[in-house]
């Protein structure tokens, strides 16, 4: 009999494709009910997931013959991997699959955000032709620095690379990883030093609210931010503090502290406030979530992952 696979969420028909190939039959689950999905988990294999449900203690309990959960996408936040593995389930993701173009979303946003790209376009389309008001700012001899140093953080060093700025970059999981891109550091260089700062860490206990007012406070110099990685890393009312006071030049953010809103349906009138300010204000530039949703990154993802789960296969792990 086939193993059984169940696709929770949409992927680039590849990854379906090469699953069947490898001996496996895949069912779909196009709704949204968590209840439905929970029942349906002890039926399969293994599960493919982006972020429709989580699949907590509770639905890792249900599925109880799974041996693979496989992520189109880097962050795990959504799984409780640790109690998946305990139980026997691998865990795979593909961060190499999207690496690049969160690499270059983010080095976009910096120059449009250095540039005043976005308030530009509109001042010329309404016949306003503002040029002393709107000098950029070059990259060219700033200090850039990154803070965690993985897969999307190595992408957006490499980015920068033809820029002549100065790349710095502090990993606390990791050393060692100096190179031609970039320059391995503590922290106390990033607060001392850098002029634009970009988060490329996964959503955790320790990550959440990592960028506060006590963060943003031990820079020495004004800086500007960009944060391609998860909205909860970052305290958007601190932020806009800091926007308020100078600390901070302008954010360019794809991932927002707000994102379970629903922005199809906003009711502007109760949103919290700091998002009130963060829409209404010129110094930062937003995206949702995009940054690693390119053409390419969709099949490159589904490409990691089915080499993931057939080295799997070749070792006999499930």
């Amino acid at each position: 009999m086939k193993k059984q696979v169940l696709f929770i969420d949409s992927t680039h028909p590849y990854l379906p494709e090469e699953l069947s190939r490898l001996g496996f039959e895949c069912s779909h689950y196009k709704g949204t009910d968590r209840t439905e999905v929970l029942a349906m988990l002890p039926g399969f294999d293994g599960l493919v997931i982006r972020s429709k449900i989580k699949l907590d203690r509770e639905a890792i309990d249900q599925a109880s013959k799974a041996k693979f959960i496989a992520r189109v996408g880097a962050g795990m936040e959504n799984i409780d991997h640790e109690y998946a593995t305990a139980n026997g389930i691998i865990c795979l993701n593909a961060p190499e699959g999207n690496r690049d173009a969160v690499g270059e979303h983010a080095l976009g946003m910096l120059l449009s955000l250095l540039n005043h790209l976005c308030r530009v376009n509109v001042e010329v389309r309404t016949g306003t032709w503002i040029r002393e008001g709107n000098r950029g700012t070059e990259i060219g001899g700033k200090t850039i620095a990154i803070i965690g140093y993985g897969n999307t953080g190595g992408a957006f060093a490499e980015k920068l690379s033809g820029f002549r700025a100065n790349v710095i970059a502090y990993d606390k999981y990791k050393t060692g990883f100096s190179e031609l891109y970039v320059k391995e550091v503590q922290m106390e260089e990033v607060f001392k030093d850098a002029d634009i700062l970009s988060l490329h860490v996964p959503l955790t206990a320790e990550t959440s609210q990592l960028i506060n007012k006590a963060y943003l406070d031990k820079f020495r110099k004004p800086i500007y931010l960009i944060n391609t990685a998860r909205g909860q890393c970052l305290d958007t009312a601190a932020l806009m503090d800091a926007i308020d006071s100078g600390k901070v030049l302008g954010a360019a953010l794809d991932v927002l502290e707000y994102e379970k809103l629903s922005f199809e349906n906003l009711d502007t009138a109760n949103l919290p406030d700091p998002f009130k300010r963060l829409i209404a204000s010129d110094k930062v530039l937003l995206s949702p979530h995009i940054a690693g949703w390119t053409h390419e990154s969709n099949y490159k993802m589904a490409k990691v992952l089915i080499e993931k789960i057939e080295d799997c296969l070749n070792k006999g792990q499930f």
